[in-house]
């Protein structure tokens, strides 16, 4: 709400230096030949062009939104997941994590001004619609949301449980925009789903990473175990993170801790490469060390995800299979400006147990996987080719810092993995005919899963070359 400090008169002074605040707040970590002086001179161009709005501008203008503006777009230039937070957003940035929360249940990102799903979470109302990896969202209720910010377009999103939402998209190979009216609802997502295949092998899946995910995972883990000595006993675990999109790293160290019996899990590397946290294996709780374990990953595995993935591939406890993960290994932080607004800020980046960097390179699997030859799988088929990772990202924040060199190889190299992927895309089309369930998804079946059956095939393999005595 405006004060009688806002009128025009005394508007742009109060205005500027309250820019100039938090720029210089900002700017506070400059390295030290970065001097006061070149950081006012710089700052001069803001208030000239302030100036020049407040006083030419056909129309009135309201200062605080144009600062406000401002700061959006200098946290643009940093990465995908910098930005800032004004009122509404800010008193409800703590809601994603908790395991409830009124919604659609996507999880999406921000590419060249647009939102992008990386992946509907399972059972929720996006993911019964049909909603997929990769889609573009370019409306919300009938009016374009291009160039929104991720918090916005998140915002718009969500709404009271029962009430409905559509949601315009724009997917590769389909002309067009297609609406799909959702209803929103309590998201109350199951996150640990299991399975007993082939009578000895153990299935796992976890669809995100929330409070009591590592307790649920190890309670799974007993009763399945104490299932399979009715047929001769449990002979391997398959940890299923496909799609997982990430959540709570408490619950990441907690999960990997399941399996590791000591070292490094994670640790994160901030601006000053002194200043490393470290994560490490948690000594407490239920241990499963002994069964040979396999790890599904897919381009919609993201952080959390990663950090299990990289941490239990790094320690030789498990074999990862399936395709290149996401790539989210940045640390944000939120930072409090004053009692209504924030900044949602970068601060480091994750790196697993043997330094290797997460940031926009993801986890290579040990053995790379198609998702071939399965029902439930066929409708993600799409998905894994279109899917958005944080590669993709204008402005993304590179582990490394490249040489041209460097630059150019890997342009190549995604330009060769672009005509791929529209190759095999359009190479589909042609024999793809018309869903008989309308693009809603069909219960996944493990054990029609075809890379659950090979990580099992994988796991038998080691069970025999363990077993033989030289």
């Amino acid at each position: 709400m405006k004060t009688n400090i806002y009128k025009r008169e005394r508007r742009f002074p109060l205005c500027a230096v309250m820019f100039l605040i938090v720029f210089l707040c900002m700017t506070s970590i400059q390295p030290s030949w970065a001097s006061s002086k070149s950081r006012f001179e710089k700052l001069e161009l803001f208030t000239k062009v302030l100036n020049l709005i407040e006083g030419q501008y056909y129309r009135e203008v309201d200062t605080e939104k144009l600062i406000q503006g401002a700061i959006k777009g200098m946290l643009g230039t940093l990465d995908p997941h910098s930005t800032f937070l004004h009122k509404d957003i800010f008193t409800k940035i703590h809601e994603d994590t908790k395991g409830e929360f009124g919604g659609i249940g996507i999880e999406v990102t921000a590419k060249d001004g647009m939102i992008v799903i990386i992946t509907p979470i399972e059972d929720t109302p996006a993911f019964k619609v049909g909603l997929k990896a990769g889609d573009k969202i370019v409306r919300i209720n009938h009016k374009s949301i291009i160039g929104f910010t991720l918090e916005e377009a998140v915002e718009k999103m969500k709404g009271k449980a029962n009430t409905k939402v559509v949601i315009g998209v724009a997917r590769n190979g389909v002309d067009g925009i297609k609406d799909y009216e959702i209803t929103r609802k309590i998201i109350k997502t199951n996150s640990v789903k299991s399975a007993l295949v082939k009578k000895n092998y153990i299935y796992i899946r976890l669809t995100q990473f929330q409070k009591r995910s590592a307790i649920t995972v190890s309670e799974t883990l007993k009763k399945l175990k104490k299932e399979a000595k009715a047929h001769g006993g449990a002979k391997g675990i398959i940890f299923d993170l496909r799609s997982n999109p990430g959540g709570l790293l408490e619950q990441a160290v907690d999960v990997s801790s399941i399996f590791m019996k000591e070292g490094v899990v994670v640790s994160t590397e901030g601006r000053n490469k002194k200043d490393v946290e470290v994560r490490y294996v948690k000594k407490t709780g239920h241990k499963e060390y002994d069964l040979p374990l396999a790890v599904l990953i897919n381009g919609s595995s993201a952080s959390a995800s990663e950090i299990v993935a990289g941490a239990l591939q790094d320690s030789k406890r498990a074999i990862v299979m399936g395709s290149r993960s996401f790539g989210k290994g940045s640390v944000q932080t939120v930072a409090k400006i004053d009692v209504e607004k924030g900044v949602k800020l970068t601060i480091a980046q994750y790196l697993t147990p043997l330094g290797r960097k997460i940031q926009a390179i993801g986890i290579k699997p040990d053995i790379e996987l198609e998702m071939l030859d399965n029902n439930w799988f066929e409708e993600h088929r799409d998905d894994e080719l279109a899917v958005i990772r944080e590669k993709d990202l204008r402005n993304h924040l590179t582990a490394t810092i490249e040489t041209k060199e460097e630059k150019r190889l890997r342009e190549l190299e995604e330009s060769k993995q672009r005509e791929r992927r529209i190759k095999s895309i359009n190479a589909r089309k042609k024999k793809k005919t018309k869903s008989k369930n309308n693009g809603i998804f069909k219960k996944h079946v493990p054990n029609e899963d075809y890379q659950v059956l090979q990580a099992i095939n994988y796991l038998k393999t080691y069970q025999i070359v363990k077993d033989i005595k030289i």
